[in-house]
């Protein structure tokens, strides 16, 4: 997946360690939110005492999480595709599998986009008879 544009600076070192509640204000998030995706294996802090300590890696895969989130992907589908990212393989097959879950995303959202346009056609043709029977009732109740 692509580097998704952060609100921090894009070159932030990777020493650099965060605590949960700068993440959570960097990203508008809640630290529950981020203690969410921690059990879902999509970040993986270190400890210090009882403090969570987020690296710069954690902060990515937040990042690139969230831009997964944007497009309508599921967190398993995130999950595959942040674990191939920073795999040493070849990118090669993270694009396709990229493309493959992109366009199976495409495909539902064009069935939702066309059940939406067949569900709008039928409310406008029973308002059109709604219409008609009211200007029809109109001119009998008239006379």
């Amino acid at each position: 997946m692509p580097a998704a544009a952060g609100h921090a600076t894009a070159s932030t070192p990777r020493s650099a360690t965060f605590k949960i509640g700068e993440l959570a204000r960097e990203f508008d998030l809640t630290t529950r939110a981020i203690r969410f995706y921690e059990d879902c294996g999509l970040l993986e802090p270190q400890r210090s005492g009882r403090n969570r300590v987020y690296t710069a890696r954690d902060r990515t895969r937040l990042k690139l999480t969230l831009r997964g989130k944007r497009l309508g992907l599921t967190l398993a589908e995130v999950k595959d595709l942040v674990d191939m990212y920073e795999s040493p393989r070849d990118t090669q097959a993270q694009l396709k599998k990229f493309l493959r879950v992109l366009a199976a995303h495409r495909g539902q959202l064009e069935q939702q986009m066309a059940d939406l346009n067949a569900t709008l056609d039928e409310v406008r043709a029973h308002e059109k008879e709604a219409q008609r029977l009211l200007g029809t009732g109109a001119r009998r109740g008239s006379g």
